[in-house]
């Protein structure tokens, strides 16, 4: 049975975001239940909107620091700064194809959706 191009972006953007979560030591219960709740909101969102389905990957990611902030703490803290003040790494484009982590204070991109563990290194 072939999936639909939403099914597969989610697949990819939920893969995508629990490697990222994996990679910090974030990947526990609490964390993949909260990855589920913005799965299912997004899965809703691209069967509204199946042209966007492109950016779901992107947009769970965003998901993930929103829900991770209201509930905790910063997440992904950027690794290349070093810094007094830590700070979270933001997602861009923040509705487009080919999500990149972001370091805010310098504007480079530390690494693709999904490939965190390379940032880490």
């Amino acid at each position: 049975m072939e999936q639909s191009a939403t099914e597969e972006a989610i697949h990819r953007g939920r893969a995508a975001v629990l490697a990222d979560l994996a990679a910090d030591g974030a990947a526990g219960p609490e964390e993949v239940s909260l990855l589920e709740q913005a799965v299912s909101h997004r899965r809703w969102w691209s069967e509204q909107w199946p042209a966007g389905a492109v950016f779901v990957p992107g947009l769970l990611a965003q998901d993930m620091c929103d829900a991770l902030l209201e509930t905790g703490g910063r997440w992904p803290l950027c690794p290349r700064c070093a810094t007094e003040d830590p700070h979270a790494l933001g997602v861009e484009p923040e509705l487009g194809e080919d999500p990149h982590w972001v370091c805010p204070v310098t504007g480079v991109a530390v690494a693709p959706v999904g490939q965190l563990a390379e940032a880490r290194r």
